[in-house]
């Protein structure tokens, strides 16, 4: 799929993608226009005003990445996941699913984004195992982030979108 010719867009938009650092998620989902800002605005909350530990959030979206074949999600993340703390062993067990190498909390993250993604809700047994660690925020904050990067990953895995042959610019500055 090509990627749109971000000239046609309104200036807000061309905007919102710069100030993305033009990556190509944000260049392909610019083919909706009218859903896109809305998108964004989600992404940058899950992001940025998540109540879960970095890591612990790292850890979920690396995870739907691998189980949705996402490549340029776990790309991308793989790398913030390093940044928050998580480890190549870490990394490896997310990566397969299995639990080995984690902490007590980061396994029992694995496995309900994993019930998640199968069953698509957690039962009493997996809300009280993670309530023993996190907060009710904590856990919405979870749900939201598993259900958000689904539908990234579904919209990654549809347009085929790449990762990028550059590295991408600092946020806020035009590509070169």
């Amino acid at each position: 799929m090509e990627y749109p010719d971000l000239s046609t867009l309104p200036v807000e938009l061309q905007e919102a993608v710069r100030a993305n650092g033009s990556l190509n998620v944000f260049r392909m989902m610019m083919h909706s226009p009218a859903l896109a800002p809305g998108l964004l605005t989600l992404g940058e909350s899950v992001l940025r005003h998540n109540s879960l530990p970095d890591a612990l959030r790292e850890l979920v979206i690396v995870r739907v990445g691998h189980v949705y074949g996402a490549a340029y999600e776990v790309h991308h993340h793989e790398k913030a996941a390093r940044l928050v703390g998580l480890g190549e062993e870490a990394l490896a067990a997310i990566g397969t699913g299995s639990a080995e190498k984690l902490s007590g909390p980061e396994a029992a993250v694995l496995a309900a984004t994993d019930r998640l993604l199968a069953r698509h809700t957690l039962d009493e047994a997996a809300r009280a195992e993670l309530l023993a660690f996190l907060t009710v925020n904590q856990l919405a904050d979870l749900v939201i982030t598993v259900g958000y990067y689904q539908l990234i990953c579904d919209f990654l895995n549809t347009f085929e979108v790449k990762v990028e042959d550059r590295t991408p610019p600092p946020l806020g500055e035009e590509p070169v």
